[in-house]
């Protein structure tokens, strides 16, 4: 067991010194290019990476690139992250083909293939009529999803996940909910507690 944690750490500290220069790159050209616009091509190139070589690679370059995350993170193929001001902590999981915006991840949280996970429910203005959506300035909100969350493939959070929950597969948060719940439907509500037995 502990030959196997040593190999492992290992493994993780080679691909950190891979990741490395990419990493110097990206802080380059985020001096002369908006960081986020730059953090997403970078996150777009380090999600085409297949296997495990790939899931090395993309747990050490967003270990780098996002402040206060963990190298003990699996995060699936075609997954990219929009905001460099994202957090993951140890244990997590991240399907394939997920989108994530600014978010803190709590620890042991899994999340589904296909989760989108938006940065609040205000990121486009659209009330000057005489004004095109796209040229209106929105607001982000950093969305926390609690620890030791189970959120389903497909759903759609648009709002704060709180510790324990359970996030049924193909909902769409746009409510707070207590902890320990279990939530599902579109809009998500309340489908038990998950400490009624």
């Amino acid at each position: 067991m502990i030959k196997n944690i040593s190999l492992k750490n290992s493994i993780k500290l080679m691909f950190l010194y891979i990741t490395i220069p990419f990493y110097l790159i990206f802080l380059i050209l985020s001096l002369f290019v908006e960081k986020d616009s730059i953090f997403r091509t970078f996150s777009q190139i380090v999600s085409l990476i297949p296997g495990k070589t790939g899931v090395y690679i993309r747990a050490a370059f967003y270990r780098l690139a996002c402040q206060n995350t963990s190298d003990r993170i699996s995060i699936g193929f075609l997954t990219v992250f929009s905001h460099h001001d994202t957090s993951i902590c140890e244990g997590v999981y991240i399907g394939p083909q997920c989108n994530i915006g600014k978010c803190s991840i709590g620890k042991n949280t899994l999340i589904g293939s296909g989760v989108h996970i938006l940065s609040g429910t205000r990121q486009h203005s659209f009330s000057d009529l005489n004004t095109p959506i796209q040229e209106q300035k929105g607001y982000y909100k950093k969305i926390s999803i609690g620890e030791d969350c189970w959120i389903g493939n497909k759903s759609l959070i648009a709002q704060n996940v709180a510790n324990k929950t359970i996030v049924a597969a193909a909902s769409v948060v746009i409510s707070e909910f207590p902890p320990m719940t279990i939530v599902g439907g579109h809009p998500a509500k309340i489908i038990k507690d998950r400490d009624i037995r």
